[in-house]
């Protein structure tokens, strides 16, 4: 499999791309709900400021980790017509087998926070029920195929949502702690 070149990387963007910008976008613009909750209280309004950019800060850090990962580890992108090659079990995905998603995750409840829109916490929920529904259903599966015992031993270590204490180190098989 030839390694993408950066029209791939630009394409399987398009997929958060829509996903955390278009579609809030578009959902504040046609609702025209900005901060309904906002101006009840000073410390309030800057509690919700603060734990929105606090939240998209760390969703935008994990996106543009598990990215890079899959692009210099993985040999691919995080499009599902251009995946890795390579399973990735570096940085963040020592830790929980889904970091990307929950970057995304993290970002759209930001934005819900930030902007104070019950449409988008709508879709922060739609979003998240259909990852818990396609990624065991079809995600995982699909990597099983692809990369047979290697991510089954993954798998059973490392979680799929809820970070692990401490990272998982693939030559260590024996770590009850997984």
């Amino acid at each position: 499999m030839p390694k993408p070149d950066r029209l791939s990387h630009l394409r399987a963007l398009f997929l958060p791309f829509a996903a955390i910008l278009a579609i809030p976008a578009a959902l504040l613009w046609l609702t025209g709900t900005l901060h309904p909750f906002w101006g009840a209280q000073f410390p309030l309004d800057l509690l919700l400021l603060m734990a929105g950019l606090l939240l998209i800060a760390a969703g935008c850090y994990l996106l543009y980790v598990t990215v890079r990962l899959f692009a210099t580890t993985g040999k691919g992108t995080l499009a599902p017509w251009d995946p890795p090659g390579r399973l990735v079990v570096q940085g963040p995905y020592r830790y929980v087998r889904n970091p990307m998603h929950s970057g995304v995750f993290a970002i759209l409840s930001g934005e819900a926070l930030l902007f104070g829109s019950i449409p988008v916490a709508l879709w922060a929920a739609v979003f998240i029920a259909g990852n818990l529904f396609y990624i065991p259903r079809f995600e995982e599966p699909e990597l099983e195929e692809r990369f047979g015992e290697e991510y089954e031993l993954y798998r059973q270590h490392v979680p799929r949502w809820i970070p692990r204490r401490t990272q998982w180190m693939p030559s260590d098989e024996s770590n009850p702690a997984g």
